[in-house]
């Protein structure tokens, strides 16, 4: 059981520490000490947004440090001695749910999300659900996979949650 809770507590800080911008999501940059530098951003499909200062940058498949790093370094210097920069997730891109619920759609992803809460979240499973055919299509390096899941399993943004039809 105390490997079971490693485990999940380890796969959270991985996530947060890997995790990819991409389309969809909603920054908040703050650049401390200076208020005219402070950017609340949807990132669109092009993966660009624009900062005070700096040319459009590319965000997409950028980490949060990564990104911070980025900004640091075209502000050190010409702009500011010492910029001492923090980018946050406001919103994360949505994960999306079909088949066999009662609400099928693009939900917003929360923290600490698995499949028994996303199902809830698109309001229970139908009386035709199947109770363990249920797959999620990720994408992982670049590469779509399909992962089979149960209640536990942890769901992403950008995920594609699918729960098939009982035939009993």
């Amino acid at each position: 059981m105390r490997f079971l809770i490693l485990l999940l507590l380890f796969s959270q800080f991985a996530f947060a520490n890997d995790y990819k911008l991409g389309p969809g999501d909603k920054i908040q940059i703050i650049v401390y000490g200076e208020d005219d530098l402070t950017a609340h951003v949807k990132i669109d499909k092009s993966g660009f947004i624009s900062f005070p200062f700096l040319d459009d940058i590319q965000v997409i498949n950028l980490s949060v440090k990564e990104l911070e790093k980025v900004i640091y370094d075209g502000l050190l210097g010409d702009y500011l001695i010492s910029p001492q920069v923090s980018v946050s997730i406001s919103q994360y891109r949505p994960f999306f749910i079909h088949g066999q619920v009662n609400r099928p759609g693009g939900y917003p992803y929360q923290d600490d999300l698995t499949f028994d809460k996303a199902i809830a979240v698109a309001g229970g499973l139908s009386s035709r659900a199947s109770l363990t055919d249920w797959t999620i299509t990720r994408k992982v390096n670049g590469k779509t996979v399909k992962l089979e899941a149960n209640v536990a399993t942890q769901i992403f943004p950008d995920d594609i949650i699918k729960i098939e039809q009982s035939f009993f």
